[in-house]
């Protein structure tokens, strides 16, 4: 009887002494359970939830991958960076997949004369991309879904991804890049609009409003200078810099939210239809061993 009135004095005392200090006075390590909300950023996951997230998410994966770079006189650096991980991670509440922390190291050679571009070579960027997305699918990430949210990366991804079917892989590198706009939307006002203008800046509007400087758009010109006159069917790297020296296409003056808020649902719903999509796809990993598999034997090949 005493003992177990010492019991109950001291459960008493320790429950006193946790609404004190305001802490639970009994905390078990307890796993997730599978209707336990989870977050999509890998970098908040603990390990134990990590493994659920992988589970959860079939093994999808999305790796958002922005830039630094000048956006006109308005804009962040992180521009592309803060808007492509705002509508990944949007997605992927609604469509559960892992999202990957911030990365920017892709192709900006044509703004390295503005001041906080980090460019790095071709080779890095090519290695350290590969190096990431053998790393995520070492931690279970299968299905690698690369969202793109910088036009200098456009022709660096595809490239990426078909370089894939060099070797052997376990996993299957997807590219998201969003898609036309659906009709119904506001009308722009800005027939150039390429880079920080109207679009660009509507979208800041609505992922990062506070670090928008609107009463600035206008202290530079985005206009086309066209000073290298070539056919179209001619590409030359200098073509950026001949038509917008100063990193800035368009008027981000005429920006608002009403447009903002129409893109980015838009890019959101394309990046949750893509989820959706390559959670579903069983046909690329197959067909990509297949593949890799008659490629050391073509003379098996039959025609």
């Amino acid at each position: 009887m005493m003992t177990r009135f010492l019991q109950t004095s001291f459960v008493v005392r320790l429950l006193a002494l946790s609404v004190a200090l305001g802490t639970p006075p009994f905390v078990h390590a307890q796993s997730t359970s599978p209707a336990a909300k989870l977050s999509v950023h890998w970098e908040e996951l603990t390990a134990s939830d990590f493994r659920e997230g992988i589970h959860r998410s079939q093994g999808t994966c999305l790796l958002p991958f922005g830039i630094l770079e000048k956006h006109g006189p308005h804009l962040p650096l992180g521009t592309d960076l803060l808007d492509v991980r705002y509508a990944a991670l949007h997605a992927a509440e609604q469509e559960y997949a892992v999202v990957f922390p911030e990365y920017y190291f892709g192709q900006i050679a044509e703004a390295k004369h503005e001041p906080g571009t980090m460019a790095y070579s071709r080779n890095l960027q090519l290695a350290l991309l590969q190096e990431t997305t053998d790393e995520m699918a070492r931690n279970g990430c299968k299905k690698i879904i690369i969202v793109n949210g910088h036009g200098g990366n456009e022709d660096l991804l595809p490239y990426f991804a078909q370089t894939q079917l060099e070797k052997l892989h376990d996993y299957v590198v997807y590219i998201q890049w969003g898609k036309e706009l659906p009709k119904g939307g506001p009308a722009k006002k800005d027939p150039i609009d390429l880079h920080a203008g109207e679009g660009e800046t509507s979208t800041m509007l609505i992922s990062h409003p506070d670090l928008v400087h609107l009463d600035r758009a206008s202290t530079e010109s985005g206009a086309d200078q066209n000073r290298v006159h070539l056919p179209e069917d001619v590409y030359t790297g200098i073509w950026w810099y001949a038509k917008f020296p100063d990193h800035y296409s368009g008027n981000g003056s005429v920006a608002n939210k009403e447009l903002g808020s129409f893109m980015m649902t838009s890019w959101i719903n394309a990046i949750t239809e893509a989820i959706r999509a390559v959670k579903a796809d069983n046909a690329s990993l197959r067909l990509q061993s297949e593949f890799y598999e008659k490629s050391q034997h073509p003379l098996d090949t039959r025609p």
